[in-house]
């Protein structure tokens, strides 16, 4: 969750996440601020980390046209991203959670409420959410390390594992030992083409899709492909996927704009209620985090609704690029903003024909 936000401020240039963090590219040995106006590397390349000292121990050098060092003017940025290290420290001491916001605040030189209000324009999300987030990678890293259920969630800072299962079906995706199973017994196989958002990976079983993603790199698509399902079968399978994969590029063409195809995901029972209501929003339409938390009847869980979107794995399928927060403004996408602008860009244009 926290990298997406960080490459989605990459791809936008934002000024307004400078002095949070940097992004480093493997390529190039050299790392930036967001906001740099050099040609935009491609994800798999990208490295992030929360201060310029840290990429260079990494052994990256500075920017010479953007000078990454020197955003430490800006003071906005620069206290979420005090405050950021701060939370990152907290959790590493082994504390169940984010620092409290006064406590936070104070250590970076502003009131609570003023920090709350930086952190979400420049990372769109709050010091709790960075913080969640933050554990529950934690956790994903030492489940995909073979850690046992127990030692992960202790290791992360749960106090119990009801914690991080009250959490999980929101967030992990699944439960946290279905997650450590990563698809195992799955025989997957995959299929990648050319479309107008760049490449697209179609994977399914005999079942039905289970991944639909979109990217620029063949290889970065297959590690990522992998990655989700570590435990599973894989293998390419170019003949057999050629009726979904014909499907989804009409559909990306406006030719059907219903995409009823089958499914194999594993996700829990809450990420299935927000998916099936995804799958109701009428093409060229969009609906709000808050509106889609309310038609499956959990008012207050916009931001679990944000979270089942951002686990969404079926592209397209589950059209989660139609979900918009309340101010109109786009939010966060899984496969790139710019992606989700030029999708509902598309379809609203086609629909006023």
């Amino acid at each position: 969750m926290i990298e997406q936000q960080y490459w989605n401020a990459v791809a936008a240039r934002s000024r307004q996440a400078d002095g949070a963090f940097v992004y480093a590219v493997t390529t190039t040995g050299v790392y930036c601020r967001p906001s740099c106006p050099s040609r935009r590397p491609r994800r798999e390349n990208v490295q992030f980390f929360p201060l310029p000292e840290a990429a260079e121990e990494a052994g990256y050098r500075p920017c010479r046209r953007c000078q990454p060092r020197q955003t430490a003017n800006d003071a906005a940025a620069e206290r979420v991203g005090r405050a950021c290290r701060l939370i990152e420290q907290a959790l590493e001491e082994g504390e169940s959670g984010a620092p409290r916001l006064d406590r936070l605040g104070a250590a970076v030189g502003t009131s609570a409420h003023q920090l709350h209000r930086l952190f979400k324009r420049q990372l769109g999300i709050s010091p709790r959410d960075f913080a969640a987030a933050r554990r529950l990678e934690r956790v994903k890293a030492r489940l995909r390390q073979g850690d046992g259920v127990a030692g992960a969630l202790y290791e992360a800072g749960y106090g119990s594992s009801s914690r991080l299962y009250e959490r999980s079906d929101a967030q992990l995706g699944m439960t946290p030992a279905t997650y450590k199973k990563r698809g195992q017994g799955m025989a997957i196989g995959f299929t990648i083409v050319d479309c107008p958002l760049g490449r697209l990976l179609v994977a399914a079983t005999e079942r039905g899709i289970s991944a639909v993603s979109l990217g620029e790199s063949d290889a970065a698509l297959e590690a990522a492909l992998a990655a989700e399902y570590a435990a599973a079968e894989i293998r390419r399978d170019d003949g057999a996927l050629g009726r979904w994969v014909t499907a989804i590029l009409a559909h990306l063409d406006g030719k059907t704009p219903d995409l009823a195809l089958p499914l194999d995901l594993q996700a829990t029972a809450f990420q299935w209620r927000v998916w099936r209501e995804l799958q109701q929003i009428p093409y060229g339409e969009t609906a709000s985090y808050a509106a889609i938390a309310r038609r499956i009847g959990t008012p207050r869980g916009a931001r679990a609704v944000a979270n089942a979107c951002a686990d969404n794995r079926a592209a397209l399928v589950i059209p989660c690029h139609r979900v918009v927060r309340q101010d109109g403004a786009l939010g966060g996408y899984r496969w790139g903003v710019e992606r989700k602008a030029k999708l509902l860009a598309a379809e609203k244009q086609r629909r006023s024909r």
